[in-house]
């Protein structure tokens, strides 16, 4: 019997891109989620607070805000033209990483072991917004 070796189709950078987006929003989801069975939180809940923030509007709409940023992002990454796809991507997972590290100090395993995977698929993120293939303008005059 042949043995068939399976040949990867070309994955171009923008869906590894929004694919990454995707992933960190599973685990954003799942670390924040897997926290409502923790005690401390949700006695801090019951309080009011989280994180040593007041639970209230102008807490959740900054929480909402910066869930929302990637959320844009998977289509982003496949929306926005290269140049301004590959400088906002360079942007904010360098932005999202510090801030992912910061909020993991002191925290719980799952939590930093949950922190240390999002930090490493934005490290994917700018690792390929980085090294994106560069094409000439004359082949595709819309991408700059």
């Amino acid at each position: 019997m042949p043995s068939t070796v399976l040949e990867p189709l070309p994955v171009s950078v923008r869906t590894k891109l929004a694919a990454l987006w995707t992933s960190l929003l599973l685990v954003f989801a799942y670390v924040d989620l897997f926290s409502l069975y923790r005690p401390d939180v949700r006695a801090d809940l019951e309080a009011g607070e989280i994180g040593g923030f007041t639970v209230g509007g102008a807490f959740l709409l900054a929480t909402t805000a910066y869930v929302v940023v990637p959320s844009l992002m998977v289509f982003g990454s496949v929306a926005l033209r290269p140049r301004v796809n590959r400088i906002v991507n360079l942007f904010l997972a360098p932005l999202y990483a510090l801030s992912i590290a910061v909020a993991a100090i002191g925290e719980w395993g799952y939590y930093v072991l949950g922190s240390a995977v999002e930090v490493a698929i934005l490290a994917g993120i700018a690792r390929y917004a980085w090294t994106w293939p560069g094409v000439s303008a004359a082949t595709f005059p819309d991408s700059r």
